[in-house]
């Protein structure tokens, strides 16, 4: 059995590796954080010409089949680059549409999916069981919200694009700045209802869940990197403190961390099962916030600063950890599933 990717989605990952690298993502991140979408959409566009968005949508829909290993992949550069805005949430809303059209609801897949993939559209949406909280409402195209009955709105009515098509209220403060959250509208137009919308519901809940594991795991490794780079050019005593045991062992604390959480998000890829996608999450998200905290620990206090690039990702790896599923709701999932 193999348990790499294969050389067409290590290709993938790389091309997405490239286009972020080259688009100053860190600056997009501070815009975004202020209230200006634009250089953010500008990446976005770019990202959906990679087919980024089509691998979370059926191909009637203008995607090319719904791909989740391959869409982790790139979650996980994504994670690595510190991309804003709501890249989990669009991607869930099209698998959400997906399997509404492959049910017979044709309806809400053909109006929004094409949009959504060729990355003219953002969306953002709120799942029973994925957090009371609406990202980046005010930069989303589409706000979508399945409630606990199985009813699918659209909050805003027409969904005609611009910042606050989302309809939310005000803003509320978050630990990063780039994630801009929001209470769900009451209301909006009912786009589909019934035991179909809660299935798909589910379905969407554990993509967001895989994927939300997936940039996880990009954040953590960021922030490793960047400070095994830092501990070889800060000095103490004469001389590095990466030589520090202490330190070696901090890092390679950190290193086990994510080494041991990337198979389970490769395995929650392929199977989908909701324990093991939950699984995947707890030890993404727990990996990725002790990789925060030995940046910040090892950074000393210039990890404090706002005006160092690694403070984007500090702040990412808590929201991150508990977005989609907390930890103690993605250990219930795994213990449920062991005691039958």
């Amino acid at each position: 059995m193999r348990f790499l990717p294969t050389a067409e989605q290590s290709d993938f990952a790389r091309t997405l590796h490239g286009l972020l690298g080259a688009s100053d993502v860190p600056a997009a991140v501070r815009a975004w954080g202020s209230g200006d979408h634009g250089p953010g959409r500008a990446v976005w566009s770019r990202l959906a010409g990679t087919g980024l968005f089509a691998l979370a949508a059926d191909e009637a829909y203008d995607g090319v089949g719904l791909l989740p290993v391959e869409l982790a992949l790139g979650f996980v550069e994504l994670g690595r680059a510190g991309m804003p805005g709501p890249v989990v949430e669009t991607a869930a809303a099209a698998v959400l549409l997906s399997a509404l059209g492959a049910a017979g609801e044709e309806g809400p897949a053909k109006r929004f999916l094409p949009g959504l993939v060729a990355g003219e559209a953002l969306a953002t949406l709120t799942l029973p069981g994925g957090g009371p909280y609406v990202l980046d409402a005010d930069a989303a195209t589409y706000c979508f919200t399945v409630s606990a009955a199985g009813e699918l709105r659209m909050a805003g009515g027409t969904g005609a694009g611009g910042a606050g098509a989302g309809g939310a209220g005000d803003l509320l403060r978050s630990t990063d700045p780039a994630r801009r959250l929001s209470r769900p509208a009451a209301e909006g137009e009912l786009l589909a209802a019934g035991p179909r919308v809660s299935a798909a519901a589910a379905t969407a809940l554990g993509w967001a869940r895989l994927l939300t594991a997936a940039q996880c795991l990009g954040v953590g490794e960021a922030l490793l990197a960047s400070t095994v780079q830092y501990v070889k050019q800060r000095t103490q005593f004469g001389t590095p403190i990466g030589g520090f045991q202490a330190v070696k062992h901090r890092l390679a604390d950190t290193l086990l961390a994510l080494e041991f959480a990337r198979p389970l998000v490769w395995a929650a890829a392929l199977g989908l099962a909701p324990w093991e996608v939950a699984a995947a999450k707890l030890a993404a998200g727990e990996a990725a916030y002790a990789a925060a905290m030995t940046a910040l620990q090892l950074h000393g206090a210039v990890g404090y600063t706002e005006e160092l690039d690694l403070s984007l990702w500090l702040r990412k790896a808590r929201p991150l950890r508990d977005a989609w599923g907390s930890p103690s709701v993605c250990r219930t999932a795994v213990l449920r599933e062991r005691d039958g």
